[in-house]
């Protein structure tokens, strides 16, 4: 019945339309031009200002920093490529994948229902008490249940995963301020911003990095056995959970008077003051951000991890972007 009365009113409508045509279609019209014409006219003016001599010639006069924007941007690719941003994983549903679920219910009213995520790696599956205390102590229950062990094998890999992450971070903002900079430096009307920013980098010839951080998640999650109802704590791996993780791991090696125990650590802290001790300045080739406002530093170690060095001040020095590039995992003598 209620379709029968719908459909009645719409032909009512149509019918009023075509008999008063006459009005209906110039009031269409006017309301159409109000729509699209000022959207021509702002297409005209954005095609006039990316073709006017003074967006060109300030293309032209910056176009060593978008080149250096450029390679930074290609830089952040290579550390996204080669990082791992893994830690430990859970043991609960580590053969889920060998089984197949399906909701077999005769029943005629069914609900939305939370199913566990037996299958995820970062997904601890558990009590709800086990939910509430990882809520309360994070960093113990990440150690408990992901097989974060305090000793020498995990102390390198939680640390080399901090460097990672610190230096994707450090990386992503330093192509957003140059994008700020630059953009500044261009000083578009406001429409061109408003209504075609990816236009106006791509005239600029600013290659845009679509790469964010990827901070490892894990989590630890109840699902009721009816899937009523269900409660989750999530740990995210960014810089501060990370140092606390190194932390907590160094204090127990420490503990167990490992030989490993004895060393620093690489934190954010740290990092902090090696770049303040070299006064921001590169260790090879000696530009500065004094000279460089947005020069992209990195804290790199003498010996690298790899060759058994270890985080202590007198094994780490301040580089920019492009030294560190170059050197690698080699040891070059300052």
């Amino acid at each position: 019945m209620p379709y029968v009365v719908a459909f009645g009113i719409v032909i009512v409508v149509l019918a009023l339309m075509v008999s008063f045509w006459y009005i209906v279609l110039p009031i269409a019209l006017v309301a159409l031009a109000g729509v699209m014409l000022p959207r021509l006219i702002r297409h005209v003016r954005k095609n006039r200002y990316f073709a006017s001599e003074g967006f060109l010639a300030q293309k032209a006069e910056i176009a060593s920093v978008v080149d250096e924007h450029n390679e930074i941007a290609e830089y952040t690719s290579e550390i996204r490529g080669r990082g791992t941003f893994q830690l430990g994983i859970a043991a609960t549903g580590a053969h889920a994948h060998l089984a197949s679920f399906e909701n077999t219910s005769n029943h005629n009213y069914r609900r939305d229902r939370n199913v566990a995520n037996y299958q995820g790696q970062n997904v601890h599956n558990c009590s709800l008490q086990v939910v509430s205390k990882a809520s309360a102590d994070p960093i113990k229950y990440l150690m408990k249940y992901f097989n974060i062990k305090a000793d020498e094998a995990n102390l390198p890999d939680v640390e080399n995963l901090g460097e990672e992450i610190a230096r994707l971070e450090d990386a992503v903002n330093n192509l957003h301020q140059r994008e700020a900079s630059i953009t500044a430096s261009f000083d578009p009307p406001a429409f061109i911003l408003k209504h075609y920013a990816e236009e106006f980098m791509e005239h600029a010839g600013i290659e845009l990095s679509p790469i964010s951080v990827p901070y490892p998640e894990y989590a630890f999650e109840y699902v009721s056995a009816g899937g009523n109802s269900s409660q989750r704590t999530t740990v995210t791996l960014n810089t501060e959970t990370i140092d606390a993780l190194a932390e907590t791991l160094l204090q127990k090696i420490r503990f167990n008077r490992s030989a490993a125990g004895q060393r620093a650590l690489m934190t954010a802290k740290l990092r902090q003051f090696i770049k303040t001790r070299d006064r921001h300045t590169c260790r090879y080739c000696s530009v500065s951000i004094a000279a460089e406002p947005h020069l992209l530093l990195e804290v790199d170690h003498v010996v690298p991890v790899s060759k058994g060095g270890v985080s202590t001040p007198e094994n780490l020095q301040t580089l920019c972007w492009r030294c560190n590039r170059t050197k690698s995992n080699k040891i070059v003598p300052v």
